[in-house]
């Protein structure tokens, strides 16, 4: 079976960069490469079992169909959305933000 198409949002790759950034300004380049490894397990996973993560229950309508992935060893999830066999990576964020307004940006 096909995989599916990939496709991240600017924001989604923005968020990678600036927890990688924070994370070697906080620690070390050591947590950095870490984090980086840790999202691209998380999705590799959602690339095999898109629909592996949890269905999220936002307020908005327009946020009915993403789904939510938690990184491995980190606070952080992955929001995304699977149709007509393509993965849109919409967010990656830290759980304890304001999810619903920062998704509906």
């Amino acid at each position: 079976m096909k995989e599916p198409k990939v496709v991240f949002s600017d924001l989604a790759v923005a968020d990678v960069l600036a927890q990688a950034d924070w994370y070697e300004l906080r620690s070390d380049y050591k947590l950095a490469t870490r984090w980086e490894r840790a999202v691209t397990t998380s999705l590799l996973r959602i690339v095999r079992m898109p629909r592996a993560g949890t269905p999220c229950s936002f307020k908005s309508e327009e946020l009915r169909e993403i789904r939510r992935l938690h990184v491995a060893g980190f606070p952080h999830l992955i929001f995304y959305r699977f149709h007509d066999h393509e993965i849109q990576v919409l967010r990656v964020l830290h759980g304890v933000r304001d999810l619903d307004r920062l998704l509906s940006e």
